[in-house]
């Protein structure tokens, strides 16, 4: 016997930069059980879902929601009233239709993404399942290895780093515990490592370290340095990179330490990258709309390193469709507010494991306490999720949850 949706409730919040987003409440029977807030990028792709803002220049600096707010309290809301809890795909469906553009331009991806989410709480507690076993089902859970960022730059900092994160992969360990340990004893090394050249500063939108750096390069020998420096292998622990190339890339090339860079030349970096430091994965290593540079670079390195796709891709199974019709990338990064809904999310993933692809859960820079994707990571077994650094209650609250669930799930594996 179904449960079924008496009312949705939605409100503004704030996220871990101080700007609005969205939080949505699903009551069955007249009963709160599923509640989720939406997070919000900063560096963001021109392909991703529409993220509704009120653009208001008196209110919250143009970035009020309160326009979301009303679209789930009243057209959404009246749309799903009445229908069981626990049919998400059809959830869903019915908001995609009610919306009905490409981009979710006319409700918003952030009110429906809080809808779809809060719909997916209220079922998994209808249903007294933790919500990684009630995304997983029967397949049952699989703890991902983490991608801590602990070295910001890019449109994350205010540093003149253009990578926008490093990131370490502890995935030659046992466990997932053991694994955290290790990330981050080695983010607290770097600190040490930083301050005693006299480059610690701040910190960046994700937690991590935010140092002016002679060279991009420089960033990939402090990392190494505070994996050794910690008591780590490069066997064990691993360097990845969020690149984000679309935000310097201008008319004339890539923008980077200086010089201006054609695709091939970037290529050509990594591979030399490749070669002397432990990188296990890049990610937007090119430009957003550079299919034939990241055809190239696949063939070039995909090989011996993850290629990830975020902005190329934005979790929406077209995009990631062509992708793999002409070999662009290997794994995709997964953001559920790219696309707007749950169901959507999992086809997205479905289709690039179908394809062997790799999924990467991820966060946004702009983040809530909300914990969904740690239990999204381990549910649909994706393997690998990145969810900043370990500092800051927004991005540690995920690593407390993956924690907690460790406690029942104990396959930890790398996935290289």
């Amino acid at each position: 016997m179904s449960d079924y949706i008496s009312g949705l409730d939605a409100r503004m919040v704030l996220d871990s930069r101080g700007n609005p987003t969205v939080e949505v409440d699903c009551y069955v029977d007249g009963r709160l059980m599923g509640r989720a807030m939406v997070p919000s990028g900063a560096s963001t792709g021109q392909h991703e879902s529409l993220e509704m803002r009120d653009n208001d220049p008196k209110k919250w600096l143009g970035k009020g929601v309160d326009i979301a707010v009303e679209n789930v309290r009243q057209q959404i809301a009246e749309a799903l009233v009445g229908m069981p809890v626990d049919e998400q795909r059809i959830i869903d469906e019915v908001m995609i239709e009610l919306d009905g553009t490409q981009n979710k331009s006319i409700l918003g991806a952030n009110s429906m993404l809080g809808a779809s989410l809060a719909c997916l709480h209220a079922g998994a507690a209808c249903h007294e399942l933790p919500l990684w076993k009630y995304i997983g089902g029967v397949a049952g859970g699989q703890m991902p290895v983490p991608m801590l960022n602990i070295l910001n730059g890019g449109a994350h900092a205010a540093s003149n780093v253009d990578v926008q994160e490093f990131m370490v992969m502890p995935h030659g360990f046992d466990t997932f515990g053991e694994g955290l340990r290790a990330g981050v004893e080695i983010y607290h090394q770097l600190k040490s490592e930083l301050k005693a050249d006299g480059l610690l500063g701040g910190v960046g939108d994700e937690g991590g370290f935010a140092p002016n750096l002679p060279t991009n390069e420089d960033g990939l020998k402090y990392m190494v340095r505070a994996i050794e420096g910690a008591g780590y292998t490069t066997e064990d622990v691993g360097i990845a990179l969020d690149v984000a190339a679309t935000e310097f890339l201008k008319e004339d090339g890539y923008h980077m330490d200086g010089k201006v860079l054609s695709a091939n030349q970037m290529a050509d970096m990594y591979g030399e990258w490749l070669d002397a430091y432990p990188i296990l994965s890049i990610e937007d290593g090119l430009g957003e709309n550079d299919w034939a540079g990241w055809t190239a670079l696949t063939k070039q390195e995909g090989h011996r390193v993850q290629i990830v796709g975020d902005d190329l891709f934005v979790t929406q199974s077209e995009r990631l469709a062509q992708g793999i019709e002409i070999g662009a990338a290997n794994a995709m990064l997964v953001k559920v507010n790219q696309v707007g809904t749950v169901t959507e999310t999992l086809e997205a993933m479905e289709l690039a494991t179908t394809n062997g692809y790799r999924n990467v859960v991820s966060h946004r820079s702009g983040e809530t306490e909300d914990t969904t994707i740690a239990d999204l990571a381990v549910g649909t077994r994706a393997g690998q999720i990145k969810t900043g650094a370990p500092a800051r209650s927004d991005r540690v609250a995920k690593y407390n949850q993956l924690l907690r669930i460790s406690q029942d799930v104990e396959d930890y594996r790398s996935p290289f």
